[in-house]
């Protein structure tokens, strides 16, 4: 289907533009959306008679979009999560989950602003884009961690996975014992076997 564009859309084109998208984008997307019109004759006229406020109205909300973003823009949330010991969450981080607290920091964000390029389901930093207007997006981190001491050492660059499973390894080391023989294990019988042994030969 062929669609006039009323607004910026990522990846397609600018205001004005007239691209061909596939039909089930379109009407349930583009259309109810009031993002684009269909490209025909009627439409054409009524955009070009419209384009001036269409645009003014555009870059008014653009410069509100701008102003907005210097509230969100490099804003850092911290969500705790339960995990297994391999850092996968038992779940996933929702879209809302972002938003509430994003939110709760004075951020003022609606659900469809945030762009999530892939769940997230593991621990650690991530960098989320919000798109405040189809021209201004900004950068925010998302701190998974299961705990606020370790969401502090998260964001201080420690590898919190990578930390623990060295304590864990260093756990297994310190209860090893270098002097003894492979496969023996010492007994008090054993140790009165050779101290009695011992008296003998004296």
């Amino acid at each position: 289907m062929d669609i006039i564009l009323l607004e910026r859309v990522e990846k397609l084109g600018n205001i004005g533009d007239v691209v061909s998208v596939k039909d089930g984008f379109a009407r349930n997307y583009l259309l109810p959306n009031k993002k684009a019109l269909r490209a025909n004759d009627a439409n054409k006229k009524v955009f070009e008679a419209n384009r001036a406020k269409i645009e003014a109205e555009n870059a008014e909300k653009r410069s509100a979009a701008e102003q907005h973003s210097s509230s969100v823009e490099g804003k850092q949330v911290v969500l705790i999560r339960a995990s297994s010991n391999s850092g996968q969450l038992y779940g996933s981080v929702s879209v809302r989950d972002i938003v509430e607290a994003l939110n709760a920091d004075g951020a003022d964000v609606a659900k469809q602003m945030i762009v999530l390029e892939r769940p997230i389901k593991t621990l650690g930093i991530f960098d989320v884009r919000v798109s405040l207007h189809p021209e201004v997006s900004v950068n925010v981190k998302v701190n998974v961690a299961r705990s606020p001491d370790e969401a502090e050492l998260q964001s201080q660059g420690v590898d919190v996975m990578a930390a623990m499973f060295e304590q864990d390894t260093a756990g297994f080391t310190e209860a090893y014992d270098p002097n003894a023989e492979p496969g023996e294990i010492v007994t008090e019988e054993a140790e009165e076997a050779a101290a009695a042994e011992g008296e003998e030969q004296a």
